[in-house]
């Protein structure tokens, strides 16, 4: 999790959410190489996300809204493979977070939101891979509550075919 800077003032504010030179002296390598932006309505849910081959390292942040955004550890040789763990991000708190190579990420839209993506790596399409966001050997604990019962969520078809934990757990992924 990352407090970007942040100055206020009389006209709003100014968020400052990268900086190579403040990134590399907390010993983060994380340049640059796309950015892009999602834009959600309340209840929907993006299942764990990875690419296939072109690690893609992320900078994510909810530029308005509110998101619970959630990363896996997928490193095979992980003491922490397999476990999860989940962030509020919102509009409001500014919070960040840095999603390292080898994670999925995936959230849960709280409330319309626009969430930021800056990117270490491109998006290769042949690469874009997952694992479903209700899969019972990561356990996921998602707050359905917050967005009226599970039977409010809005999940795209490729989400809902992705694989389970345990054939990404079997297959050789790299």
């Amino acid at each position: 999790m990352i407090r970007p800077f942040y100055a206020p003032d009389e006209r709003g504010g100014l968020v400052k959410d990268y900086n190579i030179d403040e990134f590399r002296n907390h010993g983060i390598e994380h340049e640059l190489k796309e950015v892009f932006y999602t834009i959600s309505h309340k209840g929907v849910i993006r299942a764990i996300h990875f690419q296939l081959g072109h690690q893609q390292a992320k900078l994510v942040r909810c530029i308005s809204g509110s998101v619970y955004d959630v990363i896996v550890d997928l490193r095979k040789d992980s003491e922490t493979f397999g476990q999860w763990q989940g962030f509020e991000l919102s509009g409001e708190n500014r919070a960040e977070l840095y999603i390292p190579e080898y994670f999925g990420h995936g959230y849960l839209v709280l409330e319309e939101s626009v969430v930021s993506y800056k990117c270490g790596e491109v998006f290769v399409g042949e690469g874009d891979s997952g694992i479903r966001y209700d899969d019972p050997d990561i356990g996921i604990q998602w707050p359905f509550e917050k967005i009226g019962g599970r039977d409010r969520l809005i999940i795209s078809e490729k989400d809902q075919s992705l694989m389970s934990f345990q054939e990404y757990r079997m297959g050789d992924f790299t």
